[in-house]
């Protein structure tokens, strides 16, 4: 009786409906200029980098200028990009996959005046806290995981060495000087939060060992039955360990052969600890992309097997991707990926190009037939 006193038809159900339940309807967000050219839009220019127009078949136009952004925010950071929203766009902004900000407006006289006032917010230390560019042939933010600060199962941090690395290569992020755009990505782990497996460079958080065994409490902080189900390829089993006081407890025991290092045990039981000081550290990976344009998707490769943790600039990590980034700039033709660059000139030549060391934790030794024959394309094939 409550539902029908309040308006509740049952032969209506769906008549008025309001709920709290999930996300509002995308198109509700859409500025009017979007809502009026749906379907209609009919090809897009970067006036300059950060700056885009998209133009319709009727004549309308909208502009976006798009500033970077960070992956965690705080809310007063939130609040400025709405404050900005309100004074340009009549609050109209949105954000993209990779985590920048762009604000959206039809008039183009407006447009210097949000990208100069977007430049004069510096942090306390000087840099910008909105930088413009990320478009066209050149860096846009690596998008990336969440590393120490969030995540229990991480090798590596995640907004540290992205800051790091952005900070060698922002002269990218605003100009458009490559030879086409460059995707850069970071995943703290293998578990892979992040799309290293498919981004020109990837930075790849790595366990080298497996998880300790903490016997005395396992048993009781810990269902055994779960964290041994967890594992991927059956390394954990049960057991019965005698403790140095003469206790025997039931405890799980791995088979070091077998484990993958993946975290997936720390998930179930939290006395199984992976990270580790020395064990934990960076993977660099190379050629992977999404687009189909002139060649197929690609699988990413690892070209840099280790490089140790060295926070809070990690430099290693970051000269070996900023010569990766040069010798690409200087040697691959327009439009050409990364990944089509190395397999142009070969990947013998990639590696003395960016004078990095080939090991034999390097080779591709994929054989499962799978790997060739999957539809990794949107092509048509037979």
């Amino acid at each position: 009786m409550a539902f029908i006193s309040s308006g509740y038809n049952p032969k209506e159900p769906m008549k008025d409906r309001i709920s709290d339940i999930g996300p509002r309807k995308y198109d509700e967000f859409y500025p009017p200029v979007i809502k009026r050219n749906v379907g209609k839009w009919l090809y897009h220019e970067i006036l300059e980098p950060g700056v885009l127009v998209h133009v319709s078949e009727t004549g309308d136009r909208v502009y976006t200028v798009r500033a970077g952004g960070a992956r965690l925010m705080s809310v007063s950071h939130i609040r400025e990009i709405c404050e900005i929203a309100d004074k340009y766009c009549d609050g109209y902004v949105r954000f993209t996959t990779r985590n920048n900000i762009e604000f959206m407006l039809e008039d183009r006289e407006k447009v210097q005046a949000l990208k100069q006032d977007l430049l004069s917010r510096k942090q306390p230390g000087g840099c910008y806290k909105f930088p413009v560019g990320g478009t066209g042939a050149g860096i846009t933010n690596i998008v990336h995981t969440q590393g120490w600060i969030h995540c229990h199962t991480p090798a590596t941090d995640a907004s540290g060495p992205v800051k790091a690395a952005m900070d060698v290569l922002f002269e990218d992020f605003i100009h458009m000087r490559l030879p086409a755009h460059l995707r850069v990505s970071l995943a703290c782990c293998l578990n892979m939060c992040g799309a290293v497996h498919c981004s020109d460079i990837a930075i790849l958080g790595y366990h080298r060992k497996p998880p300790l065994v903490d016997h005395e409490y396992l048993d009781k902080m810990c269902e055994i039955p779960l964290a041994v189900t967890a594992c991927p390829t059956a390394a954990i089993r049960r057991a019965k360990v005698e403790l140095p006081d003469g206790r025997t407890v039931n405890s799980v025991s791995v088979n070091n052969d077998r484990c993958m290092f993946c975290g997936n045990c720390y998930t179930m039981c939290p006395s199984m600890p992976l990270a580790d000081d020395t064990g934990d550290g960076i993977v660099l990976m190379v050629g992977g992309k999404v687009s189909n344009r002139i060649t197929g998707p690609k699988f990413s490769k690892v070209v840099v097997a280790f490089i140790p943790n060295e926070p809070p600039r990690w430099p290693r990590t970051t000269a070996a991707i900023k010569k990766i980034v040069e010798a690409y700039a200087g040697d691959a033709r327009k439009y050409e990926r990364l990944g089509d660059w190395a397999d142009r000139i070969g990947w013998e030549r990639f590696f003395e190009k960016c004078e990095l060391e080939f090991t034999h934790h390097l080779i591709d030794d994929f054989r499962d037939p799978a790997y060739y024959t999957w539809r990794q394309t949107t092509n048509f094939k037979f």
